[in-house]
């Protein structure tokens, strides 16, 4: 039996619409990832926008959770059940039905559909239900129903908001195999199984702690579906079905070991860690050092050290690809196509991590030998720096020892790094979810875009808002809001593309458009007075011709770049103005010159053939059948626009293009670089921007050559390397020439130098001094102008120099300082050199 595809069928039987799993991004702000199969639904919860239609949903959800609340990530391997990615099956009732369906057919699918003993089945409630008991009882004997308190069966959302009591549903699996003490139901043994919750959200709890009762209670629940298959399969541990064993019987060929669940927590780490790089990957993640990156990366590196604890020193991970597709994808068919991509990421980085995982491990070892009970942070902090290890990874290793680790110093030295880079990363989301937007929606719906057909038009004002989104009924001269027009031609930022500007009846100068939720926004400011019901006619700015041109060029550039380097090539983000376009891309190198100047030839080949856009309305499975490429994690909806240039390009897009490729001009690629592991970008510029770049490097051109004097640039730059290398040479020959001789003085078996040099290098100097006899203090000064430089050198004699350098340098009014053999610093004063050079002999002398 397909369990997936069983629960969704059964709701869609009951009535729900079956959404797809959302990307493992969210739009949440507050969540670095999809951690529970509600958070795509959050704000219908929240009430932030109104409830689908039909208000009934079901859902199989990618989920991840790798640290932080819920903190698996050290327990997978460990235990039966723990993973960092997973599927939630979940119905939802958004005000519509309650308790008595919700139980109905959670026991329904439980005992009809999977046919589970009813004898191994229990049920917890919230202490306090006792309408849910009610229920219960026509479904279940009563003495299996356990009234539990709030810590088991109460759900909350936030401090405040919506909230509610919780029904569970177990499976007991028996006490011959688990008789632990933790073995009861409501206990943390695994004897009592849990398989279902289902949350009745029926209050709204206020800032004094009050509940209130919700005037259209919801259902949320959830059924994890890895567990549920190894039930269904007869498995006490998840990793034991046929979800995780494929890939554990892959690692047991490439170890060349059988593996035994006793001592396979290595095997397991790495099936669970597979699989979530993969899903990650597919949906556009990449490596990097910090964020969802950096999360990706602590998973993929803890798998690959589990491997080399295994035996494995070479990538092997991304063999593993193929596996977990098979497994996985006919649900989920973009994994398949991300294949390529995903496997020559994966290896990249498995090729960067074995480069040092040997000296890290080694580095750990030694200072090991050094540990009683916690382990150095300023160790940790060079395994994360230097050798890539992350800190969970390091204190998995630790935990294995029965160590602790000095985590406060650890981070001391993480935030003097982050202070001096300040690239800490932050989470992405909009902050203006405060605004009135549901009540916009509820009363308007979405306002339709219209800007396809034209750019001149008059429109009806729907809506003011103030700069903090809420309704206004007026806007006045200098102020600015937002306005909301009934069928704008104003394209809103969106897919990479920016927001038109433009005007409004000569009283408004439009600044920006923005998408919130369903609503297409435009940022105003007032030269005069605007009223909501005013008929106004605007105008969208000449810009938007130029955005279409360069968002066309990106299409062209998109296709160009997959036939050239390869299919692996997806986009990873995309930004499109009147002035340029960027374009990130999947490639796991930099590109060659020969290959961007390829690149660029072709583009501009396809703009000269003239070749026509097409736009065509389809459905999303036409769409795709049709060769279409899509974006991962974009909203489609059923009806989607596909924009082609004949084969060359067709693509799923929203924005606005050129119906001619020849309108695209002339295709200038300004800049190629790094964005992170695996990702590239370019940077290009068409029509009026790349005619205007293309002017400015001509008259460089032409001032360059006048400098060089020579009308062949090439020559002229060459002609001055040659004199500037005969004038460094010619230099370097005076300064030895006039490197005059130092005087010294033995006192005891050490040479003392103090003095005066006026050319040359004085580190060069000081060391050349050093080279030439076997003990001896030395230190030069030499005058720059108004300011003195000072350097000191000691070979084995028990001087220190900077101790040395400290106690001369305030006379000519400096500061400096360095190590027991060398150290230098800086004067302002050289009238008092004498009195310096005489104080540092004395110095010298009195502490050898």
């Amino acid at each position: 039996m397909d369990i997936r595809e069983a629960y969704l069928s059964y709701f869609e039987s009951k009535g729900h619409k079956r959404y797809e799993s959302s990307p493992l991004v969210p739009e949440d702000a507050s969540l670095l990832f999809v951690n529970a199969g509600m958070v795509p639904f959050k704000t219908v919860f929240t009430g932030e926008v109104p409830r689908p239609n039909p208000p009934i949903a079901t859902s199989c959800q990618t989920c991840l959770r790798a640290g932080g609340k819920h903190n698996d990530l050290e327990n997978v391997g460990h235990t039966a059940r723990h993973h960092t990615f997973f599927e939630m099956l979940g119905n939802f009732s958004f005000g519509d039905y309650f308790k008595k369906d919700a139980i109905a057919y959670g026991w329904e699918f439980v005992t009809e559909v999977l046919k589970f003993p009813v004898e191994k089945l229990w049920v917890t409630i919230h202490d306090s239900d006792d309408e849910a008991h009610e229920f219960w009882k026509t479904h279940i004997a009563e003495d299996r129903i356990l009234r539990l308190g709030d810590k088991d069966n109460f759900w909350q959302m936030g401090d405040t908001g919506p909230c509610g009591p919780s029904s569970e549903i177990f499976y007991d699996q028996g006490a011959e195999d688990f008789n632990t003490e933790e073995d009861y139901l409501g206990g943390d043994g695994d004897r009592f199984l849990e398989i279902w919750n289902l949350v009745f959200m029926q209050y709204d709890r206020d800032s004094e702690g009050t509940l209130n009762p919700l005037p259209k209670p919801s259902i949320d629940t959830g059924m994890g579906y890895e567990r549920v298959v190894a039930l269904h399969e007869g498995k006490q541990s998840n990793y034991d079905s046929s979800l995780f064993m494929p890939i554990i019987e892959e690692v047991e060929k490439m170890v060349g070991k059988k593996y035994v669940y006793a001592e396979g927590a290595s095997y397991r780490v790495i099936a669970d860690h597979i699989r979530t790089a993969l899903f990650l990957i597919a949906q556009g993640i990449h490596f990097d050092r910090e964020g969802r990156g950096y999360v990706m990366r602590r998973i993929v590196r803890r798998a690959i050290r589990h491997g080399y604890l295994l035996g494995l020193n070479e990538p092997f991970m991304y063999k593993l690809v193929k596996t977990v597709i098979d497994i996985m994808g006919a649900h989920y068919g973009y994994l398949a196509e991300s294949r390529e991509k995903v496997e020559k990421a994966i290896r990249l980085e498995e090729e960067r991590f074995f480069k040092t995982i040997a000296s890290g491990i080694e580095l750990f070892e030694a200072e090991l030998k050094n540990t009683k009970e916690t382990f150095s942070g300023e160790v940790a902090f060079k395994l994360y720096d230097t050798y890539g290890f992350p800190l969970d990874l390091t204190e998995d290793m630790l935990r294995e020892k029965g160590l602790k680790l000095d985590l406060n110093k650890f981070e001391e030295l993480m935030q003097e790094q982050k202070n001096r880079s300040k690239g800490a990363w932050k989470g992405s989301g909009d902050s203006k979810n405060d605004g009135d937007f549901k009540g916009l929606i509820e009363e308007f719906g979405a306002n339709k875009f219209v800007g396809y057909d034209t750019k001149a038009k008059k429109c009806k004002v729907l809506a003011l808002l103030n700069s903090e989104f809420k309704r206004i009924e007026s806007l006045g001269l200098g102020e600015s809001g937002w306005i909301m027009l009934e069928d704008t031609p104003f394209y809103p930022e969106s897919g990479g593309q920016a927001g038109d500007s433009g005007e409004i009846s000569n009283i408004a100068k439009v600044n920006d458009t923005k998408k919130f939720f369903d609503l297409n926004l435009s940022e105003i400011r007032l030269e005069g007075t605007i009223n909501v019901g005013d008929m106004v006619d605007v105008v969208v700015s000449d810009k938007r011709e130029e955005t279409t041109r360069h968002h066309s060029a990106t299409h062209l550039l998109h296709a160009v770049l997959r036939d050239i380097l390869g299919e692996h090539v997806t986009q990873a983000g995309s930004q499109v103005s009147h002035e340029r376009l960027r374009f990130d891309f999947s490639h796991p190198e930099a590109l060659s010159s020969e290959e961007i100047s390829r690149v660029e030839e072709r583009v501009n080949s396809l703009v000269a053939q003239g070749i026509k856009g097409v736009t065509e309305q389809m459905s999303v499975e036409d769409a795709k059948n049709s060769g279409a490429m899509a974006l991962f994690g974009e909203k489609y909806g059923d009806s989607v626009r596909v924009v082609s240039f004949a084969k060359e390009s067709v693509e799923l897009c929203g924005g606005t293009h050129v119906e001619n490729s020849s309108a695209i001009g002339t295709f200038v690629i300004s800049k190629e670089s790094g964005v992170s592991a695996g990702v590239r970008r370019i940077e290009a510029l068409c029509s009026q921007a790349s005619y205007k770049y293309l002017k400015d490097l001509r008259v460089e051109n032409l001032e360059a050559k006048e400098e060089v004097k020579n009308s062949d640039l090439k020559a002229g730059i060459g002609r001055l390397k040659s004199q500037i290398k005969e004038l460094k040479d010619e230099l370097a020959d005076a300064l030895k020439a006039g490197s005059q001789s130092v005087e010294g003085e033995k006192v005891g078996d050490v040479m003392v130098v103090v003095d005066e040099i006026q050319g040359g290098d004085i580190k060069e100097r000081i060391d050349e001094l050093k080279n030439s006899h076997d003990k001896i203090v030395v230190m030069l000064f030499q005058v720059k102008g108004a300011k003195v430089l000072m350097a000191a050198g000691v070979k084995d004699a028990g001087l220190k120099a900077g101790a040395w350098i400290k106690a001369t340098a305030p006379i000519v009014g400096g500061g400096g300082g360095g190590r027991d053999d060398f150290a230098q610093a800086g004067g302002k004063d050289s009238s008092r050199l004498d009195e310096a050079k005489v104080e540092a002999l004395k110095f010298a002398k009195e502490n050898l």
